[in-house]
């Protein structure tokens, strides 16, 4: 290769970041994981809810510090300021948090308008702070009829784009209503088993993840538009 198809032009080399070991932090956290858990449906009796509270006990169980939101009284977005109580809450859980798990029921085929209202509350960023960005993601969903991926397909989506590390498993529930016992508890299953599995694998990518979550988000795009913001407001002419 000739030294004319090697260059790179087009590239700030003092921005360019070479990958390497020695770049990750090498001394992990003490604390317990920190996972928050949301839910789809303000039904009184709500298998995302029931799904949610049993991955709850889980977590807790692998060693995890969790938290539920609960949803009721959160207003639907832009009907409200972002110092409704109910987005404060949300939001200082979202920033509390090291992992989440985001569990809906599949309505018309996509994820409830509960579960998106609590994410269209998240913005991409609170000042300087990217609230969910690196913070790691496990997502599930009930139906009501046959198995179906549509509403977890979606979160997945959105995960992406609050730029999230979502796990490789999920889990889908179907026939929720036959899944529980009358005090919301689930029974033995493979749908059960399969929620063991993912939230174990969500504690794994955790204690992977959140002491690298800075190095793995830095992106060269960014750093060169902060190099060109810094450069301009240093070197404008004084008014």
């Amino acid at each position: 290769m000739s030294s004319t198809e090697n260059s790179l032009p087009n590239i700030a080399q003092e921005q360019l970041n070479i990958p390497s070991h020695e770049q990750f932090a090498v001394t992990p956290s003490t604390h317990k994981p920190r996972i928050l858990l949301l839910y789809g449906s303000l039904r009184e009796r709500s298998y995302s809810r029931l799904v949610v509270e049993e991955s709850a006990r889980l977590l807790t169980q692998f060693g995890a510090e969790v938290k539920i939101f609960n949803p009721a009284g959160l207003p639907q977005p832009d009907s409200e300021d972002e110092q409704h109580p109910k987005v404060q809450e949300l939001r200082e859980l979202m920033m509390w948090s090291e992992g989440q798990v985001w569990c809906s029921p599949e309505r018309h085929g996509s994820m409830t308008s509960i579960l998106k209202s609590q994410l269209d509350w998240m913005p991409l960023s609170i000042g300087s702070v990217r609230p969910t960005q690196g913070k790691t993601l496990a997502v599930m969903q009930v139906s009501g009829g046959s198995q179906s991926f549509n509403a977890v397909n979606q979160m997945r989506i959105l995960g992406r784009w609050m730029r999230m590390v979502t796990i490789p498993n999920q889990s889908s529930v179907a026939k929720a209503f036959l899944e529980f016992d009358e005090e919301g508890r689930m029974k033995p299953s493979a749908y059960y088993n399969r929620i063991v599995d993912v939230l174990e694998e969500l504690m794994k990518f955790t204690l992977l993840v959140r002491d690298q979550k800075d190095y793995l988000v830095d992106r060269y795009s960014e750093r060169v538009e902060t190099a060109e913001q810094l450069s301009k407001r240093v070197n404008q002419k004084s008014i």
